[in-house]
């Protein structure tokens, strides 16, 4: 009979020395292969982008701004104004004004730092720090006040105000990446010179939001005691992101590789080991085949030597079947006694280990081919633009000259996005998509205390209806983004008047936010927070009066504990902040 020539086989290092290395670096591979098909890296590094809004200081909410004017931040208490500023604060103790027009203008520069400590095992450097500039912060109050009437408008960044820049971005655009280390240290099983153990990338989203409150109202006086507000505040809003993923590259055999290409020639050599191992699976299922007719002819029982002897087979072919043998690991004392049967069944099972490894090594390629498209450069460049409008009603009540109590409610504010997009290598902002941003609704109190000479107290209570919002969920853990309460703040201030025309002021302010773990991410998180401020008023002129203060805010660690859905390893981030503000402000009266 004549037996094929099967045992022409490739480098015994690459494909005979263990089958299961390349089972195990498969099982690896597609680890990698889930993360990113399952969890995009670059479509979870931008939707940060939909929420990290640079809310400033003193937001009683997860987004209103109600640090409006100089006297705020000299004071940190004004719901009982009764100055100019009780056109945000208090507008329905603006009839208390003389009569005559009442203008002022504000700005604030306030610089924030946000702080991520994150645990991550596997990132390069668990601390990012991130910063929020707004130097121009301005607002403006106009009022005209005609006996028990009074006409007001009000200008200033009721949302966001400013740009926040993270540098090097934050955890959730590196874990993706690092954990593409592990899930390819497989690839050192193939050849060492392919063991990756490092990553670098140069990652960067700079972001800035702006929500514009101009107000309009009417405030009348019932008599002395009561007066009524009512009002419409219209919201214009603007974000804009702008954010990259640059220069991802991987440490192979301690050099540093750019990723993209790297893989992609990786991709191939892996793919050509792989029909490596398609050609053994059809040489020794070849093999199988053409000791069948021995075995037909009765020869199934008897060993290569004793064939051999009775010239079944020749002293070629006999060498060939032993040194396939012996290239799949089988002794040659062992070899010298398996019965052809037993040959054609080895060759079978070889067969088969071998076309399966070959399919699993396609899959490899498949994988980093794949990989290799999900660590190309991006780029993110969107405005999105949007407006709405919040109903507003206020109540003063005067019961004495010396006691004023204000009341402030702001219905919830129905606010959609546009996307306007310039480039979008992520397909996260279609041009023209739409996204949902309301700002909640919410109630203000303020009693206010004078001696009329020289001392002046307010006591401050707003309360943010946080809980008829919904905040989406949770990009890190995948949960909803619960608020266990509504948020609140409370705020004392007092004014000491040192003279007629000038007075110096402080106050303080506590802000819980009743937010649950599953609001918390390094996307966006929030911190209960003291305050503290201070400063003066000075009367230029009986009609020109400058306020100016400064302050600073005091905020509570947040830690929060993540379950890696891949690594299954629990591990903590912890989230702070640190703000200081500076303000300035004019106030100019005409008196009719």
């Amino acid at each position: 009979m004549i037996i094929n020539s099967i045992f022409a086989l490739p480098n015994k290092s690459l494909l005979l020395q263990s089958i299961k290395h390349y089972q195990k670096l498969f099982q690896v591979i597609i680890k990698l292969n889930v993360l990113f098909k399952k969890k995009s890296m670059k479509k979870l590094t931008f939707l940060v982008a939909l929420i990290l809004l640079a809310n400033m200081a003193f937001s009683i909410g997860l987004l209103t701004n109600t640090n409006q004017s100089a006297q705020f931040i000299r004071m940190m208490s004004r719901n009982a104004s009764l100055d100019i500023d009780a056109v945000y604060y208090n507008p329905a103790g603006l009839t208390k004004l003389e009569n005559g027009w009442h203008f002022s203008v504000n700005n604030q520069s306030i610089y924030q730092t946000k702080i991520i400590d994150s645990q991550f095992p596997l990132l390069n450097d668990g601390h990012y720090e991130g910063s929020v500039e707004a130097p121009i912060f301005p607002s403006a109050f106009a009022v005209y006040k005609k006996d028990k009437w009074a006409y007001s408008f009000g200008f200033g960044p009721i949302g966001g105000g400013g740009s926040a820049l993270f540098e090097r971005g934050i955890p959730s655009f590196e874990i993706p990446i690092s954990k593409a280390v592990p899930a390819l240290g497989g690839l050192g099983l193939i050849d060492p010179s392919l063991a990756v153990s490092g990553y670098d990338v140069d990652l960067m989203l700079d972001g800035s939001s702006i929500f514009w409150g101009l107000q309009f109202g009417a405030t009348y006086q019932i008599n002395d005691v009561f007066s009524v507000y009512g009002g419409v505040r219209y919201t214009p809003a603007t974000n804009t992101y702008f954010g990259t993923i640059k220069d991802i590259e991987l440490v192979v055999a301690g050099v540093n590789q750019p990723a993209a290409p790297w893989l992609d020639e990786t991709s191939g050599m892996v793919n050509g080991i792989s029909q490596q191992a398609a050609g053994a699976s059809a040489l020794y299922y070849g093999g199988a085949s053409s000791v069948q007719p021995v075995i037909d002819g009765g020869g199934g029982a008897y060993n290569l030597s004793e064939l051999e002897g009775a010239e079944f087979i020749t002293p070629e072919e006999k060498a060939q079947l032993e040194g396939g043998l012996t290239m799949l690991g089988v002794p040659q004392d062992q070899i010298d006694i398996m019965p052809v049967s037993t040959i054609q069944s080895t060759y079978n099972a070889a067969g088969a280990e071998y076309d399966a490894t070959s399919q699993q090594l396609a899959g490899v390629a498949t994988s980093l081919a794949a990989t290799s498209d999900q660590m190309g450069d991006s780029e993110v460049d969107v405005e999105q633009t949007g407006a709405g409008f919040t109903p507003i009603l206020g109540l003063n009540i005067s019961p004495n000259e010396n006691l004023n109590i204000g009341l402030r409610y702001e219905h919830k504010t129905y606010l959609t996005l546009t996307n306007s997009t310039t480039s979008d290598d992520l397909g996260l902002f279609p041009d023209g998509g739409e996204v949902g941003s309301d700002i909640p609704g919410m109630f203000g109190l303020g009693i206010g205390y004078t001696d009329n000479d020289w001392f002046e107290m307010q006591l401050s209570f707003n309360m943010s209806f946080d809980k008829g919002v919904d905040w989406g969920y949770n990009i890190r853990s995948g949960a909803h983004r619960e608020i266990e309460s509504n948020s609140y703040d409370v705020g004392l201030g007092g004014q000491f008047n040192i003279s007629k025309k000038f007075s110096i002021s402080a106050g303080g302010s506590y802000n819980d936010y009743g937010i649950a773990d599953s609001y918390q991410s390094d996307f966006s998180w929030a911190n209960s927070s003291v305050a503290i401020g201070g400063g003066i008023m000075w009367k230029l002129t009986e009609q020109l009066t400058l306020d100016a203060g400064i302050s600073t805010v005091f905020y509570q660690d947040s830690e929060v504990t993540f379950v890696d859905p891949d690594l299954q390893t629990p591990y903590n981030e912890t989230y702070s902040k640190e703000t200081i503000s500076f303000a300035v402000g004019l106030s100019y009266s005409i008196f009719r």
